[in-house]
């Protein structure tokens, strides 16, 4: 036993083992005992071991994070919301960056079964569902952002892709517009997939021929999202907007923009995802879906530690609802 505890007991008048119960928030320890060592505690500025704590609890209280890119503003929103929220409940974050590598995913995925951390949080991972549901079925806890498996050992947040995606397309059309492009983010991703179904249902809602032709990824990067775009010019087919997955995307498009001398809104249209800092920067101010971003890193942040403190929520799963920000990107009819 840590002899500092005992030093403490000593001096209280009280016993080892009733320090430890008021170092935890034991409820079997009087208040009047509590103060008493706590007065104690703070005179002699003793600090518990928070390994050998750790050790006995088998707890690290502390929660992993695994991010495609950290570079990306959507992703640093997140985490923001992980580190905030865990900060609140005394646990501590460690951030990992898988640079859009799978293998990268899975080698970080394993600091939970080596105990490095008590649960990992994988935000629009790149692992199949078998993948986390094998992981899961071994007790590791495990929770997603942007991304829903059919298990209810996994809890997940994230935001109606099809929906938005939907009142993006049907915005559009409105501002008349019948050639409409999607270029999206990584073709095996759970959030392109699903934001290219909601762009497609729209049109077939409208009654607007589906054009394969209108369709190229960005893999989510801006440089990537501007060689997408100029591959769409460069097929010569009539398009007068397009919508992208995300606002990294966009930003490649206008710079694509630019160069081929093609006005937005009034040669082209464009509308992202995110609500990045910059995109009420650009010129003209980029329409854009505004993605509860740090609320969802909150949300999952707050599941994961109801579990680890069994004190877990029914519901495994949130859907937070997003806005379409109409701006000056797409702020033109094109029927006038």
């Amino acid at each position: 036993m840590d002899n500092k505890i005992i030093d403490v007991a000593k001096r209280a008048g009280v016993s080892a083992a009733t320090v430890s119960r008021v170092l935890n928030d034991s409820s079997l320890v009087t208040e009047k005992t509590k103060q008493k060592v706590l007065k104690v505690i703070e005179e002699m500025d003793y600090h518990p071991n928070a390994a050998a704590k750790h050790l006995r609890s088998q707890k690290t209280e502390t929660l992993g994070i695994i991010v495609p890119d950290i570079n990306n503003s959507y992703f640093a929103e997140i985490i923001k919301g992980v580190e905030n929220t865990a900060y609140g409940h005394k646990y501590k974050v460690i951030i990992c960056d898988s640079d859009n590598r799978p293998e990268k995913e899975l080698e970080y995925i394993g600091l939970v079964p080596n105990r490095t951390v008590d649960a990992m949080i994988l935000v629009a991972p790149f692992m199949s569902d078998e993948m986390i549901d094998d992981f899961a079925s071994k007790g590791h806890l495990i929770g997603l952002v942007g991304r829903s498996v059919d298990n209810e050992k996994v809890p997940y947040c994230t935001t109606d892709n099809v929906n938005f995606s939907s009142q993006v397309v049907q915005h559009l059309i409105k501002q008349g517009h019948r050639q409409i492009a999607f270029i999206g983010g990584y073709a095996d991703s759970a959030e392109n997939y699903e934001r290219m179904e909601g762009y497609m249902k729209a049109l077939r809602d409208s009654k607007i021929p589906f054009q394969p032709g209108l369709i190229e990824n960005g893999d989510f990067e801006e440089k990537r999202g501007y060689d997408a775009f100029i591959r769409l010019l460069d097929k010569n087919l009539p398009f007068t907007a397009v919508y992208t997955a995300n606002d990294e995307i966009a930003l490649g498009v206008y710079r694509a923009c630019r160069e081929r001398q093609i006005r937005i809104p009034e040669d082209m249209a464009v509308v992202g995802v995110d609500n990045n800092r910059i995109s009420g920067y650009l010129l003209p101010p980029l329409s854009t879906v505004e993605q509860p971003k740090y609320a969802m890193g909150a949300r999952i942040a707050e599941k994961l530690i109801g579990i680890l403190s069994n004190n877990a929520e029914e519901a495994r799963e949130t859907v937070i609802e997003s806005t379409l920000l109409i701006r000056g990107s797409s702020d033109y009819n094109k029927s006038n």
